[in-house]
């Protein structure tokens, strides 16, 4: 009998590293790059408060269109308001990027998206280059900082 539950531990145990090796559980670059996509979403969603719950409290915002530094969500939430963002159509494409991982906490994404603004019922692309910093507060990516600036189409 001991035989038998010793061989039977060591099948469960077996079993148990075999479905883990292959189960990929994701680390700070995926759940990162994620949270990056739950922006792009909300963005093109026109939802300012899923937005606002993106940022981290004290977060640092230097939006595509702003002259100021907004830090902190309300001023994050004053952002996206101006931006008449609410029922607009706008829309966010995340087209290239790249992934630093400082550590289990903090990631560094930059790359380009383009914003879709719509002006006079027309679709305006507005290509754009970001840098965002994550961090990982009580379990949940949130956007420490976000620098966005207009990026100059390269020419053929």
């Amino acid at each position: 009998m001991k035989k038998l539950s010793i061989f039977v531990l060591a099948t469960i145990a077996f079993a148990f590293a075999a479905f883990s090796a292959r189960t990929s559980i994701a680390g700070p670059a995926e759940e990162a790059n994620a949270a990056l996509d739950s922006f792009s979403a909300a963005y093109t969603a026109n939802d300012v408060e899923a937005l606002v719950k993106l940022y981290a409290p004290n977060a640092i915002l230097l939006g595509t269109n702003s002259p100021v530094i907004s830090e902190g969500r309300d001023a994050v939430r004053t952002y996206f308001t101006n931006l008449k963002l609410t029922g607009s159509g706008n829309k966010n494409q995340i087209q290239d990027r790249r992934t630093i991982v400082l550590n289990d906490n903090a990631v560094v994404l930059t790359g380009f998206y383009e914003f879709t603004r719509m002006a006079d019922g027309q679709a305006v692309p507005g290509p754009a280059r970001f840098t965002v910093l994550l961090t990982k507060v009580d379990g949940q990516w949130l956007i420490a900082h976000q620098h966005s600036s207009p990026r100059a189409v390269p020419k053929n």
